[in-house]
């Protein structure tokens, strides 16, 4: 159960039927119906952002616990942006299914899953700068909900999902991904740093919220005291902020005003550290040199 896409051209020949918001459709699940769960036990559910946030809240586990506990890397693309999927046992069962009784975390179940069958596209044309989502109708043989009787708009779908919330608070993250897709495999590949930092300001706001709070943060960008104590305790702002960061970070768009010569300022700090860094090495690469050849000396 994967219904997500990012990166769908509108002229691709493998491109499903587009459908929009006011496109009517059958379907209900329910429990008692004879799938029930089935889509949970073939679980590969993709996590954005405010999933992610809402899960580690739901639990009231740090996120490297929460990482650690219930997700697993993917590459995104070719250039190995990473991705995170929600783990399942070795079956391929969501580890939030409580058995007959449903998803045990259902008021906070992630996009996906809020989704299906609907996949949710976000795409962009050909010259346009605009994001544009749309539409497309998943039917699997074991899922029984397409033949129920309820005809419902894939609007008054997504109201009563609650969908809308996680878009409005994923819409900056998707809106990246989309970007970074659009330019092709291998035009623009992030450098290991970056992979890392798109990683931390994703997936980890915990670690985020540390960075963004050091003190070598504060004296890079101008932002006034309100921001860094709303920071502290605010995980919303944060998860909008790293989308912002991200931005500047990756594709070099001056969303937030850094200190005039902060870089400058900072290499010129870490001078006689790195320095004495780069003596430490040459000395135990010497000294593993020098040991090398009296070993084999005697």
């Amino acid at each position: 159960m994967n219904n997500e896409r990012f990166d769908l051209p509108f002229e691709s020949p493998n491109l499903p039927q587009l459908l929009t918001a006011d496109t009517g459709f059958k379907f209900r699940c329910y429990q008692g119906i004879a799938c029930f769960n089935a889509c949970c036990r073939r679980a590969d559910v993709t996590l954005a952002p405010y999933d992610i946030l809402r899960l580690k809240s739901r639990f009231g586990l740090t996120s490297e616990e929460f990482l650690k506990h219930y997700t697993v890397p993917f590459r995104m693309d070719q250039d190995g942006v990473p991705g995170l999927k929600l783990r399942t046992d070795d079956a391929g069962t969501c580890l939030m299914l409580d058995g007959d009784n449903g998803c045990k975390v259902y008021a906070d179940r992630p996009t996906v899953c809020r989704y299906y069958p609907v996949a949710l596209l976000n795409m962009r044309k050909k010259d346009s700068s605009q994001a544009e989502e749309n539409y497309s109708l998943i039917s699997e043989s074991y899922c029984k909900g397409h033949l129920e009787d309820r005809e419902i708009s894939i609007q008054d779908y997504r109201i009563e999902q609650g969908c809308k919330e996680y878009d409005d608070r994923n819409r900056d993250w998707y809106r990246l991904i989309l970007k970074k897709k659009s330019a092709g495999p291998g035009v623009g590949r992030p450098s290991e740093m970056s992979r890392q930092v798109f990683f931390m300001a994703s997936y980890n706001l915990d670690m985020f919220r540390r960075f963004v709070l050091s003190e070598n943060f504060r004296r890079s960008y101008k932002l006034d005291d309100a921001f860094f104590q709303a920071a502290a305790t605010d995980d919303l702002l944060l998860m909008d902020f790293a989308f912002r960061f991200l931005r500047q970070a990756l594709f070099g768009e001056r969303t937030i005003e850094e200190v005039e010569n902060a870089w400058e300022k900072r290499v010129e700090e870490r001078k006689e550290i790195w320095k004495l860094r780069t003596q430490a090495e040459l000395a135990r690469k010497q000294q593993d040199a020098d040991d090398k050849y009296r070993i084999e000396a005697e």
